[in-house]
């Protein structure tokens, strides 16, 4: 996974420099684009952090930097930097799924409290994708018999009814359903009830 940035893309480099400057004040690492057709190529999908993008740009807008930034899945928190007659055109990358806008001249700590907020909201994001992708792999080691199992478990099914309907012994249910409990490392029912039904939709 690659290091928490703050990516900031933005034609003057007057404003590339002096965010850049204030975030390094604070210890928060950054990347300045004077470009945003460099920084599109330069672009990956596991980039973590945030993007402070500016609207107006005469190469190409911060609206169309964003609408290829979605298309190609992207996951970094998007706060645009706007002039007052931008206002409108920042509220509206916001219904776009932007996470904020700040108007230009902004103050230095409102900067800061912004950028903070988006890096926690993408450690939040981080976090709970880890989280995903270590239950599926939980997931995945379940034979297929477990599976079959865990899937009757999340219909509620008691051990003697899963038995009946897969022509097994109660006993032998007991056990799988003590191997599938182990493998997705829980301890009660209603916890690997919920971690099945995160990643069943999935597996199927």
């Amino acid at each position: 996974m690659s290091e928490a940035l703050v990516y900031v893309v933005d034609d003057e480099e007057a404003i590339c420099d002096s965010v850049g400057l204030l975030l390094k004040s604070v210890r928060i690492a950054c990347r300045s684009y004077s470009d945003p057709g460099e920084f599109l190529a330069q672009w990956r999908a596991g980039w973590r952090g945030c993007l402070l993008l500016d609207v107006r740009m005469p190469r190409m807008s911060g609206m169309e930097v964003h609408r290829v930034l979605k298309e190609r899945g992207n996951r970094l928190p998007v706060i645009f930097m706007t002039g007052h007659g931008d206002v409108p055109m920042a509220v509206e990358a916001m219904r776009a799924g932007a996470l904020d806008f700040l108007q230009k001249p902004f103050k230095d700590d409102e900067l800061i409290s912004r950028v903070q907020r988006a890096l926690a909201q993408d450690a939040e994001q981080a976090a709970s994708a880890q989280q995903h992708s270590d239950v599926e792999r939980r997931y995945a080691s379940l034979t297929p018999r477990e599976r079959e199992i865990a899937r009757c478990l999340v219909d509620g099914a008691s051990n003697k009814v899963i038995a009946i309907d897969l022509g097994l012994s109660e006993r032998t249910v007991e056990l799988h359903r003590a191997h599938i409990m182990q493998k997705m490392n829980v301890r009660s029912l209603a916890q690997l009830v919920q971690l099945l039904i995160s990643v069943q939709p999935d597996a199927e």
